[in-house]
């Protein structure tokens, strides 16, 4: 049997489709399994002993106007690769148009996905999923795995529907890239170190760089500041103004060793980013900064408010009260929502840990 993925981004959104893939794979043991992926997060999925082939196209450089001849080229051949894959299912968890596109270009008798998914793609599947809007991203995505093994008990009554039970995420740290992450530390054991994440993809889910500055001052603790090259400018107003010692990794990593990067910090203080979901996925205790963003639907996954006051999990998530949160506006000219997070309110968060 061979089954086709569809999650090209980003990379929260990747690392959350993990638990899906675990339950697939241990409901069709011997199935092959390939995964669309947009190429600057192939290394997430690198390596994976549940993903047979990875698909990857530049889904960044399709926008750009000028890459034109080249994205048609690039276009032309993932449809070429599509259509030859004979696959039997294909699961399309993005729910967009051009993943819904992708879908409609393969062969597949059955093509799953998001009834509400937006931009029309629902068009393109002849099996489509309700899921409650109001979940965790995780949990819609275990909704469809359970929709599948429906599906699979109807068309083969002797099969076995598999207790989903806590959801796991298969993600793996990297020999290679975790040795390289110690040279970069220069020395620095695990648990020596916290991660810190100034930016994020939207400028509203920006906790300020003056206040990461006045953390990182107050904590006894060695700080490692990462991000993406992308992410250079923040982290060098957070270095400049913190007038601490700070390893700065912002760039100098790629996603495998950016893994075992987290893997081995005490805690990671976060804005709402791909980090950040790393790090919950790992185990590794998060404390996480929302604003515009809903951490119900996209936090931490398996954070609370009433689990984090009864249990003292690992995953904290604070945010101020500001009646117009969660807004997910991309722009605002008014942070109030991340400016009213105190330097004291995370730093009492982060006590126990150091």
């Amino acid at each position: 049997m061979k089954i086709l993925i569809i999650k090209p981004s980003s990379l929260g959104d990747v690392i959350h489709s993990l638990p899906f893939l675990k339950v697939i794979k241990s409901t069709f043991h011997d199935a092959d399994i390939e995964w669309v992926i947009s190429k600057n997060l192939k290394e997430i999925l690198e390596g994976n002993p549940l993903i047979n082939r990875l698909i990857v196209f530049d889904k960044d450089s399709w926008t750009k106007i000028g890459n034109l001849s080249k994205t048609v080229k690039e276009a032309i051949g993932l449809i070429n690769i599509l259509k030859s894959g004979h696959y039997d299912m294909v699961v399309d968890l993005q729910g967009l148009l051009r993943s819904g596109l992708i879908t409609f270009f393969t062969s597949s008798p059955l093509k799953v996905g998001f009834k509400n998914a937006r931009e029309g793609s629902s068009i393109f599947y002849n099996k489509k999923i309700s899921v409650n809007g109001s979940l965790h991203a995780v949990d819609r995505y275990l909704e469809i795995a359970k929709a599948i093994q429906k599906i699979q008990k109807i068309q083969n009554p002797k099969s076995k529907i598999q207790n989903l039970g806590k959801a796991e995420f298969p993600l793996n740290v990297d020999k290679t890239a975790a040795e390289n992450i110690k040279k970069l530390l220069g020395g620095l054991k695990e648990k020596e170190y916290i991660v810190i994440v100034p930016s994020a993809r939207w400028e509203t889910k920006r906790w300020p760089a003056g206040n990461f500055s006045r953390l990182i001052s107050k904590l006894p603790i060695q700080c490692v500041i990462a991000g993406s090259s992308a992410d250079k400018d923040v982290a060098q107003e957070v270095i400049d103004s913190s007038g601490s010692s700070i390893i700065n990794l912002c760039g100098r990593t790629n996603l495998k060793e950016l893994t075992a990067l987290i893997a081995g910090a005490k805690a990671v203080v976060s804005n709402d980013s791909g980090p950040m979901h790393i790090a919950a996925a790992l185990g590794v205790p998060v404390i996480a900064l929302f604003g515009p963003t809903d951490p119900y639907k996209t936090g931490p996954y398996g954070w609370s408010e009433i689990r984090a006051e009864q249990e003292k999990k690992n995953l904290r998530v604070i945010r101020a009260s500001i009646p117009c949160s969660p807004c997910f506006k991309k722009k605002c000219k008014d942070l109030l929502c991340m400016d009213g997070i105190s330097v004291g309110a995370v730093l009492k968060e982060l006590e126990e840990y150091i």
